[in-house]
């Protein structure tokens, strides 16, 4: 058994912070699936939100992100985190993020994206994610009581009397499962956008910390929601390459197979609508002409300027054979972001004592039914550094001995092919029945069919020695079930949940919650 006083799982930007304010005070342990920089804050263009220009305001980001949510938001939540927002972006700053200056004053450049009524988008040109992890990373790696380990998944959490004391991890490079013990453990594995067979997230975002949480005993909230980015590039070999939204900002347009602008028809914010109108929209006109895609047009603007400001984007769209200055660019809807998560509250603490959530794999309630645009780098700096201040006032000691992980009862598989099948039909399934625009009798088949699929997985993670593809696919087909779950229980059309059964809002809106104590999946 491994000792360590805080076990962070996930090195993605909440990670990242939460090991660099705790290891102030405490021997940490922090656990990349891959590399340490390769999570989805890596892949994150567009920027980080935040109250800069003396023309804004809080209670404009505030309001702006409250109609985004649909009203599902927590006001409260919202409030903690808009407010510390020029505080994150200077405490990034300072330990080496650099960020994109406006040559004439050498403040902050601000871009304006969807759902923001002012210019507050902090962004590192189109790469924000990058700098952003790459910053954290070298700090990480300069701090001696901050131990790293890159290829390491975790299998479980492990609870005792209501506490979290500790994990099983494997090590994917030796297939050895390790048991450490913890006083505090903090999930930050990022969302669960790969339950979708099309996805702009890195092959990591698998639900891992939602299936540990659930596991473990955790509620969590509101996983109806899935947010899917209208414009991701639509080339077979592009895996769903990113177009940020930071282009609608600065004046890019959608076209449909016809030549027509056509987001007037939905609504008055045209391009600017917050990102499930936009999804919604763009999914409507590609049905209505059977085109598998539209475009998105920004060849109006200056070519230099589009080079200088999107630098990356335009060299990607140039590999592809797309030239984004003078001509419009196939785009499709793909999973972006998970909404809901493990509910946690303003200290990001999960209803199991010493295990926090940070991230988007958490619940905070900042972005209720719909996600607004780069709100959540903001969130996982803010509340990472929660989390942090409520452990080091709260840390309790693990005095607990954890029995080490039992391979004793299981045998080596030869049937690999069984993970590749079942992750491929499940990832098809939530892409055509629990997609866009759903109805309760996909919703049901896809409930049916995913029970099945779950026996499956269980009954093979049960015989055979583990790896890395089959926790993924464990966690994947619990998520995958709790989104339906959560889909069914919504009566209405909320946000990014979209239902033609129900497509009116009802009067009070109300969080869907799941408890593992109260639900036999």
């Amino acid at each position: 058994m491994i000792k360590t006083d805080i076990l962070i799982i996930g090195s993605g930007a909440a990670g990242m912070t939460s090991a660099i304010e705790l290891s102030k005070e405490f021997d940490i342990t922090l656990i990349s699936k891959n590399t340490l920089v390769d999570s989805s804050t890596w892949y994150a263009q567009g920027g980080i939100a935040a109250v800069i220009d003396e023309k804004d305001s809080t209670e404009d980001h505030l309001r702006d992100t409250l109609i985004a949510g649909d009203g599902l938001c927590n006001v409260e939540a919202v409030r903690e985190c808009v407010s510390k927002g020029k505080e994150a972006i200077d405490w990034l700053s300072d330990i080496g993020t650099s960020f994109t200056r406006d040559k004439s004053s050498n403040n902050y450049h601000l871009t304006q994206e969807g759902g923001h009524s002012k210019r507050r988008v902090v962004h590192s040109e189109d790469a924000t994610g990058k700098e952003v992890s790459s910053s954290l990373a070298e700090i990480v790696r300069s701090i001696s009581n901050i131990k790293v380990l890159e290829n390491h998944i975790c299998v479980d959490l492990v609870t005792a009397k209501g506490r979290c004391v500790g994990a099983y991890v494997l090590d994917i490079n030796t297939n050895e499962v390790k048991t450490f013990s913890s006083g505090s453990t903090i999930i930050a594995t990022g969302g669960a956008s790969k339950i979708y067979l099309y996805t702009s997230n890195p092959d990591g975002s698998s639900g891992d910390g939602i299936g540990l949480a659930w596991r473990a005993g955790c509620k969590v909230e509101n996983l109806e929601f899935n947010q899917f980015h209208p414009t991701c590039l639509y080339h077979p070999e592009a895996k769903s390459f990113l177009l940020s939204e930071a282009l609608r900002g600065e004046g890019a347009f959608l076209i449909n197979n016809e030549n027509e602008r056509f987001m007037e028809k939905y609504d008055s914010r045209l391009e600017l609508a917050p990102r499930d109108i936009v999804a919604r929209s763009i999914d409507k006109e590609m049905k209505i002409s059977g085109a598998d895609n539209v475009f998105l047009d920004i060849s109006h603007r200056n070519g230099n300027e589009i080079r200088k400001e999107f630098p990356n984007i335009y060299d990607q769209c140039k590999k592809f054979g797309f030239d984004l200055t003078s001509e419009p660019i196939p785009v499709v809807p793909a999973a972006h972001y998970t909404c809901g998560g493990v509910k946690v509250d303003l200290n990001s603490q999960t209803n199991v004592l010493g295990l926090y959530a940070v991230g988007e794999v958490s619940s905070t309630g900042l972005h209720g039914a719909n996600r607004m645009a780069s709100n959540s780098l903001l969130e996982c700096v803010v509340f990472a550094k929660k989390a942090s201040t409520h452990i080091l006032e709260n840390f309790q000691t693990c005095e607990i001995t954890i029995p080490e992980w039992d391979i004793s009862k299981v045998t080596e598989t030869q049937e690999g092919v069984i993970i590749r099948h079942n992750w491929d039909e499940i990832r098809r399934l939530m892409w055509d029945y629990v997609g866009i625009v759903r109805s309760n009798n996909l919703l049901k088949n896809a409930d049916v069919a995913m029970k099945n699929i779950s026996q499956e997985v269980d009954e093979f993670y049960s015989k055979y020695f583990i790896s890395s593809d089959l926790i993924e696919l464990r966690n994947i087909s619990l998520v995958a079930t709790l989104t339906i779950k959560s889909a069914l229980k919504r009566k209405e059309s909320r946000g990014l949940h979209y239902s033609l059964d129900y497509p009116n809002l009802l009067k009070t809106a109300k969080p869907t919650i799941l408890d593992p104590k109260k639900i036999n999946l």
